[in-house]
Formats: C-alpha cells, sequence, structure tokens
C-alpha cells in the first residue's frame, strides 16, 4: 500500500512523538518496510510554520527529504475545487488545502495516512481512502459518491 502523509500524521516523523499513537505506529511500519510514503510541498510547509528555531527545522527538513513530494497541478487543483462544492452542498465543511490533499490522493492513488476525521467524512463523498485510528485492522476505507 502507498501512503499519502498529511500535517497531522507527518508529525509523527518528530523523535517526541510517542511511538504507541496508532498513526505513528503505521507511519513507521511503512518507512521500515519500505513501502511507498508520499506528501506534499504544503505539508511540509505546514510543519515547517509550526516549529521555531533551526536545530528543529534542519530535523523536518533531514526527515522529509527521504519522502517523494507530489506536485499538484491544474487538473488536482479543479478536482479540489469540485470535491470541497461536493462536500459542502451535503453539509461538510472542507478546507481548501484538505481537499487539495484529498484530490492528490485520489489521483495518484495512495492511501491518505490521517488521524483527522475531517477526511472521514470527505471519503464518504469521493473515492478517498483513508487510514486512521480504529481502521488499522481493516483495509483502507473506500465509499462511493
Amino acid at each position: 500500500m502507498n501512503l499519502f502523509v498529511d500535517t497531522g500524521a507527518s508529525l509523527a516523523l518528530r523523535q517526541d512523538t510517542p511511538p504507541e499513537v496508532p498513526v505513528v505506529r503505521r507511519l513507521r511500519q511503512a518507512l521500515d518496510e519500505g513501502e511507498g510514503v508520499f506528501t506534499t510541498g504544503i505539508v511540509l510547509q505546514e510543519l515547517l510554520q509550526g516549529f521555531s528555531g533551526p536545530k528543529d527545522r534542519d530535523a523536518i527538513l533531514e526527515r522529509f527529504a527521504a519522502l517523494p513530494l507530489l506536485v499538484p497541478d491544474r487538473a488536482d487543483h479543479v478536482e479540489a475545487a469540485e470535491l470541497r462544492d461536493r462536500c459542502r452542498t451535503r453539509g461538510i465543511g472542507v478546507g481548501t488545502i484538505d481537499g487539495l490533499l484529498a484530490a492528490l490522493c485520489i489521483r495518484h492513488e495512495l492511501t491518505m495516512l490521517t488521524a483527522d476525521d475531517d477526511f472521514r467524512h470527505m471519503a464518504r463523498q469521493c473515492d478517498l481512502h483513508i487510514w486512521g485510528p480504529g481502521l488499522e485492522r481493516s483495509p483502507p476505507t473506500i465509499v462511493a459518491r
């Protein structure tokens, strides 16, 4: 399984994150077993904005250096807007960045590794595969439109 790491899950790359947290355990397992683990530049940017000091910055950059970064294109932005609109008409709030992350996962057929329930709500409206706490013993959720 190829995983996409969102901002919350990527916090697992910090050394002080408890290893018993399910998302942390799954990310570390994927990295140890050589599974495909991907992210995108906006996730890296969000992480760098949340830390201070060159030591923290360097540690984040070092850990992220091993992860391929997906670069969104025009179609990803269009899909993200359509996904947000679809969710909004059904009473589900989706942030701009979350919509883009979901669109990237869908296009690249990646499973979103997340602890964020917002992605579960989105998955009910699209072909987003998710992995998160409570799903670790079952295959990724695929919910048809």
